[in-house]
């Protein structure tokens, strides 16, 4: 791969030039394998290490069909999809290749006995398959994680509502913790030019989540002058959340679990923070089997208390299981609860009479379609969002990267570099890195 890093690292190659570059028929990967699926039965889930379970090898390129790209992968980053492909829950993600290889002959490829892992990139375009017409080799992009394929008539309002809709990298192989990765064409976005290439790689998943999540039609709509209750608010998907409804006129209301992460807020502009550890919120019993609806009632005083007596008109929601209720129970009425994720545990419980007798709504949303995706990086490319990473792993500690996120130890994105042989390469536009140096760096080493 030298010849490939010395092309890009020199900063003026030629396309055509790019186009002549070899690709070598190997490279390097971060894997889970097929035979190792039952690796840690018996064991609770924060005991699952993904150190174990995830190799950094060598692995076949694969072959490049229509509509395709291959990218080399100067950065990536850790979400929580790949947390749960490594300690293989809730389930397998080699059931989701096996019936994908299922769909056609070129699918094939993506069911193999070990998954390339990774929903993020940033990076160069190497190859393209036939009828890409946008793209071309040696173009700097980053991708978003919607794979689709269009062929019925469902998804063509909205790509996410296609019935062949998967996340790139969990529910697809080839993804993006690697040296080379392999994805469609219309995933390709161009590269915020003001960002390294591990700042750039951070964002993707996560910031386009958050903007169909809160901005979008599809999700919350939201419009100035909303509060705007945000779980995790410093966290991976809260930080952007938070970020949107600051630049968008809302007023976030800002839940974190301690005081370092309160002043990471606070210094995005967000005034109204509620401190988890300080004020000791108990939604649930010891063993997790019953809510506490004295509590709801507790945190939605607080809440009024921070907003001059109004309650909230949209919840960001992403905890799920630990949270549900308390976010149902806090809406205004005809307010909005939007949910994704589901962090602490998929089986959501809720007084359904604060629901339906208040006319409240859940919106469920995932991921992002390409327009919204295109619009989530357009912000990022002109300075108005900013990336969130705080902290960078070489590609033979993915492992450690994504215990760090298991574990909840990270704050905002955990970045890993691929082809990129140190942090701060990849920056074209300095006088506009200047403008917002501090916001770029604002979640760095904590």
């Amino acid at each position: 791969m030298q010849h490939i890093l010395d092309a890009i690292l020199a900063g003026d190659t030629p396309a055509e030039e790019f186009a002549n570059l070899e690709i070598p028929d190997h490279y390097r990967a971060a894997t889970v394998h097929k035979d190792e699926v039952d690796m840690f039965e018996g064991i609770p889930s924060k005991e699952k290490d993904p150190r174990k379970s995830i190799h950094v090898e060598d692995v076949p390129l694969p072959e490049l069909g229509p509509g395709e790209a291959f990218v080399a992968v100067m950065a990536s980053a850790i979400n929580y999809n790949t947390v749960w492909t490594s300690i293989f829950e809730p389930v397998s993600t080699f059931g989701f290749l096996e019936r994908y290889g299922r769909l056609s002959d070129l699918t094939k490829r993506h069911d193999l006995p070990y998954h390339v892992v990774g929903s993020d990139l940033s990076g160069v375009v190497l190859k393209t398959g036939p009828g890409v017409t946008k793209w071309k080799p040696g173009d700097r992009v980053v991708a978003h994680c919607l794979s689709v394929e269009l062929e019925s008539p469902d998804g063509h309002n909205d790509t996410m509502l296609d019935n062949e809709q998967r996340i790139w990298g969990f529910e697809t192989n080839f993804g993006g913790l690697a040296e080379v990765a392999m994805v469609k064409a219309n995933q390709l976005m161009p590269k915020p030019e003001h960002l390294t290439w591990e700042e750039a790689a951070s964002p993707g998943l996560v910031n386009c989540t958050a903007y169909r999540q809160l901005v979008s039609k599809n999700g919350g709509a939201m419009k100035q002058g909303d509060n705007v209750l945000v779980w995790g608010a410093s966290g991976g998907l809260g930080g952007f959340a938070t970020q949107y409804a600051l630049n968008g006129g809302a007023t976030p209301v800002c839940v974190v679990s301690n005081e370092e992460k309160a002043k990471i807020v606070r210094s995005m502009g967000a005034e109204l923070v509620i401190n988890r550890a300080e004020e000791d919120y108990q939604f649930w019993n010891e063993e997790g089997t019953a809510q506490n609806p004295k509590e709801w009632q507790r945190f939605g005083k607080r809440i009024r208390e921070l907003t001059g007596g109004e309650d909230i008109d949209i919840v960001f929601e992403h905890p799920g299981r630990e949270t549900f209720g308390a976010s149902v129970y806090v809406t205004r009425k005809g307010g909005t609860i939007t949910t994704c994720a589901s962090t602490t545990g998929f089986m959501h419980e809720y007084d359904n009479r604060y629901l339906w007798m208040n006319l409240k709504r859940i919106i469920s949303s995932h991921f992002a379609n390409y327009r919204e995706s295109w619009e989530a990086n357009r912000l990022i490319a002109k300075g108005k969002i900013h990336p969130t990473l705080s902290r960078t792993y070489a590609l033979d500690e993915v492992g450690q990267a994504a215990l760090d996120v298991h574990h909840n130890k990270h704050q905002g994105k955990v970045g890993v570099l691929a082809l990129a042989p140190e942090e701060g390469l990849g920056v074209i536009d300095q006088e506009m890195r200047s403008q917002h140096l501090d916001a770029i760096n604002r979640f760095r080493g904590v």
